[in-house]
């Protein structure tokens, strides 16, 4: 049964009788549903036109295009998403989705098709495509081809003969998953189109003017890879034989080179199935070996071109080994055959000399291993081909940008550590041209910095950034001699002490950009000398620089760079530019908000960035790098003006457990009055005060949504929270009971009516709070972990990792394993102190949590129940950690909201809160 949502329909209207003008709405829960976000959005290389789609948390999404030069809005698709802009943006394309109407009444899903919809950006106006499958825009907006979402006729059903059989028997047929359709060719200037049947992968090439296609038919005879000249739609075969199959299809970016994989379906087996790297150039097919002639592609092997075309990436891997064949029931002996009968067994053998624990192995089976494959490249000035990644360093971060080494990295030695220890690996240095992997650091547990040129890399250890010489393995402390802080001074956790992070790399290798707490600094790789380029300390501000490209390998000497300036006091974000020739900092958005560079136009000196406070939506402005003249574009939500939101937040100050300073923003219930004491929500995690400017989430979830409840009369607190290792419980309990007692101190929280709601790590902490003080009126905890004892032992079935990792190092901050330290699980479990609660709590779970045993929750629920305490359980059937089914979403946050109107303001308590809810309703 469901229980009635009356909130959806109660109207809280106010007045202000002082001055007989009638006060702002107060939001209700379906209000949520009409606020819009952008995604997936897109600015032109030009810089002329920016596109997204406007989609709101329940409904219909709308794609938009504007026009950036005149800086209005010139067309609205309705339902359109996943954008796309052509390189010359003369054409937007839309995927226009169904209607939701018909999503959620559909009962069949694969009979719904999309469309797709195309926006001249000059006229605003569209054309539309039905039943498209995929599509393809030319470079140059002159050509579109899409596949038709409709079955070919030769994949039809139809009577078999004798003879037809005999055909069937000795067909080549494709991958269950692997569908062909009808590509349609428009020219979109004169309208002329083209129709090629059964085609499975397709691509246009730069020049605008050749289509390759793979054919594939349902019995393989016909199969064919061939080019399309689009010009006059004249065909030429390049392969033609039973069963051939392009997988990936790739196009040099700028000459008449096409690189794609193939194979052939005649081996029925996916993952033994060979494929060769083909390159058609000059109107010639050839071959491209790997290395290693035992090696061969794979079918899901990636393709990619360096930006300037002179290297293509690919993958492989060593040929497989013969398939063992099963055994199978055949004949009434094989019924009672002892091998056959044990081959059908159903058993996963856990040992403990396995590296890793059975649902780790068997997650990384499916999600990395079972078609694992690994990165090579071809240069093609040199017609050579260097393998970058092997079994033994399987990782390598691939950059196309860069030209000369790359990070490579592995964990293999360390698969059983990461069970308890935390993630660790082996770092290398990859040379692009041979190959030749050079050492970095080992059994390291962060990501170091490796310069363009491959012979220097930086990292963080022993509290100090580390440089070394890759050509003579010397490594040298940069920053020993500094007086600044350059190990992260806000990690408690019983884990190695990070850095602050690196900026980057000079292009020429010459200096690396690390950051300290404050500043950014520049060090010289030959004379080790430090260079401090900005000066944040004095007034307590950060200063990171801005990445809006993430494949840019390095900075130029003399370029100036966008960076972001945010004060660790007052929590305000700037903007700024730093001059790398003169050291000088100039600010280019200021003032009480959040700013955010969004996105930065490939061949344009055109930036959008987001302005935001609590109360302002973070819609998007154009400037130009003089950031003189910012001009907003978008007007998303601007229901906003309708509501009364909530009052300006502001920093709340008080000590943490051990007597550090520390913040919390205080969000003050809409028309708040000086010396109104108000009931107050508190949601909480680690780290929070840096929200002070944050737009909050419009949108319905496992937290609290903010201005529901400023809007209706509640304070919401957010405060950061401290932890002392061994203690969490004990450590974040007192720091949240100083941070709710500056509250009521102010005058500003009543103390009857404080409540507390926290999800997952906050939520073991909320469930542990209740059991130390009964300061908090009502509990809302969402995910908690209540028994260390049985939870250390756990599996997080995301990942398939042993939970005991999150005790011994991570977040969970015991410090020590079980056998270590007993009474330190027992001390900071609340399952342990269930009869000092007094506090009533409402206990949220997914039953399919993927993080967190759901389990955790019943133990906790049912040592409430049996101490005789205010508990429920709500139990989401089939939800994850967070739950993701909007009607699960919106019923939390109905029920959350009742919970702490019944407990904190004093209303009638919901039914399901004084008489559960029957299994079955009859």
């Amino acid at each position: 049964m469901k229980t009635k949502l009356t909130l959806l329909s109660t109207a809280l209207v106010a007045s202000l009788t002082s001055t007989g003008i009638h006060a702002k709405e107060s939001l209700q829960f379906k209000d949520v549903f009409s606020f819009k976000s952008a995604k997936s959005t897109q600015l032109s290389d030009n810089g002329q036109v920016l596109t997204f789609s406007a989609t709101p948390y329940r409904g219909n999404a709308t794609g938009q295009v504007y026009s950036l030069q005149s800086n209005t809005l010139i067309a609205e698709v309705e339902r359109g998403t996943k954008p796309h802009i052509n390189k010359a943006a003369n054409w937007v394309a839309f995927t226009q989705v169904p209607t939701l109407l018909e999503k959620e009444t559909t009962k069949k899903k694969d009979t719904l098709k999309n469309n797709l919809v195309l926006v001249n950006t000059q006229s605003g106006a569209q054309q539309s495509f039905a039943d498209v499958k995929d599509y393809t825009l030319s470079d140059d907006g002159m050509w579109l081809a899409y596949r038709l979402n409709k079955k070919d006729d030769d994949a039809k059903v139809e009577d078999k003969t004798d003879s037809t059989k005999n055909e069937e028997d000795n067909a080549i047929t494709p991958d269950k998953k692997d569908k062909s359709y009808a590509l349609v060719i428009v020219n979109l200037s004169d309208k002329r189109t083209h129709t090629i049947e059964n085609v499975f992968s397709y691509a246009i090439n730069s020049a605008n003017s050749q289509l390759l296609v793979s054919q594939s038919y349902s019995d393989g005879n016909n199969n064919q890879i061939a080019l399309i000249e689009l010009s006059d739609f004249n065909s030429s075969v390049l392969i033609d034989e039973p069963g051939v199959i392009a997988n990936k299809i790739a196009w040099h970016p700028t000459d008449n080179i096409a690189a794609f994989t193939l194979g052939n379906y005649v081996n029925d087996d996916t993952r033994r199935r060979s494929y060769t790297l083909q390159l058609y150039k000059n109107e010639k097919l050839s071959t491209i070996d790997s290395p290693n002639k035992a090696w061969t592609l794979g079918k899901t092997a990636t393709l990619e071109w360096s930006e300037n075309g002179e290297r293509l990436y690919f993958e492989n891997h060593p040929k497989l080994a013969a398939k063992v064949k099963t055994k199978e029931y055949t004949d009434e002996a094989s019924l009672y055959d002892f091998d056959t009968i044990v081959e059908h067994k159903g058993l996963n053998v856990w040992h403990n000399n396995d590296a890793q624990i059975k649902p780790r192995e068997e997650q990384q089976w499916n999600e990395v291993n079972k078609n694992r494959h690994y990165s090579a490249v071809y240069h093609v000035n040199s017609q050579k081909v260097a393998q970058l990644s092997t079994p033994n360093m399987p990782e390598v971060a691939l950059n196309p940008q860069r030209d000369v080494s790359l990070l490579g990295s592995s964990n293999i030695p360390y698969l059983e550590k990461i069970m308890y220890g935390g993630f660790f690996a082996d770092y290398f240095a990859v040379n692009i041209n041979t190959g030749k992997q050079t050492p970095i650091i080992s059994n390291y547990p962060f990501r170091p910095s490796l310069a363009p040129n491959g012979e220097f890399a930086a990292y963080f250890s022993d509290s100090q950034i580390q440089l070394k010489d890759l050509k003579n393995n010397k490594v040298t402390s940069l920053t020993k001699a500094i007086q600044a802080t350059f190990a992260d001074d806000k990690h408690d956790y019983p884990s190695t002490q990070p850095g602050y992070g690196f900026a980057g790399w000079m292009t020429d290798s010459s200096q690396v950009l690390a950051y300290s707490k404050y500043d950014i600094w520049a060090f010289d790789v030959k004379t080790k000398q430090a260079k401090r380029l900005t000066n944040g300390k004095q007034s307590n501000t950060q200063y990171r620089v801005i990445k809006l490209d993430k494949t840019q390998v390095g900075f130029k000497k003399g370029d100036t760079l966008l960076v972001s300036a945010i004060n660790l006091q007052t929590k305000q974000s700037e903007v700024a530019k730093l001059d790398l020739t003169t050291n000088t900092l100039t600010k280019v958005l200021s003032g009480n908000k959040r700013f955010d560079i969004v996105k930065k136009a490939k061949k344009a000196d055109k930036y959008l960035f987001t302005s935001q406070t609590y109360s302002q939506f973070p819609d998007y402005y154009q400037t130009d790098f003089s950031f003189s003249s910012p001009k907003q574009v978008t007007t998303l939500n601007p229901q906003i003006s309708n509501f009364a939101w909530g009052e300006k937040p502001e920093l709340i100050s008080y000590k943490g457990f051990d007597g550090e300073d520390l913040q919390g923003v205080l969000i003050k219930p809409a028309g708040y009055k000086k010396g109104d004491k108000v009931p107050v929500v508190v949601y909480f995690y680690r780290y929070m005060s840096q929200r002070m400017f944050d737009f909050p989430k419009m949108e319905l979830n496992h937290r609290p949504n903010f201005p529901m409840f400023t809007s209706n009369g509640y304070a919401v607190f957010l405060p950061d929270i401290r932890f002392e290792i061994g203690h969490p419980g004990k450590s974040s309990t007192q720091t949240m009971i100083n941070a709710t007692q500056k509250l009521i101190d102010l005058g500003i929280a009543d103390p009857d009516k404080i409540g507390l709601q926290g999800h997952s790590w906050a939520g073991y902490q909320s469930a542990f709070m209740i059991t130390q003080t009964d300061m908090f009126k009502a509990v809302v905890s969402g995910a908690p972990v209540s028994n260390m004892t049985s939870a250390y032992s756990g599996i997080r079935l995301k990942s398939g990792l042993a939970r005991q990792f999150q005790y011994e190092t991570g977040q969970s901050r015991i410090g020590k394993n079980l056998f270590e330290a007993p009474d330190l699980y027992i001390e900071n479990s609340p399952v342990f102190f269930a009869d000092k609660v007094n506090t009533p709590i409402l206990i949220m779970f997914g039953d399919k949590d993927d993080a967190v045993p759901w389990h955790e929750g019943v133990q906790y629920y049912l040592a409430l129940r049996r101490a005789g305490k205010d508990a429920t359980f709500l139990q989401y059937e089939g939800e994850p950690h967070h739950l993701k089914k909007f009607p699960n979403q919106v019923d939390f946050s109905v029920r959350m909201m009742q919970y702490f109107d019944h407990y904190l303001k004093g209303k009638p308590a919901a039914k399901w809160m004084t008489q559960g809810e029957a299994f079955v309703e009859e």
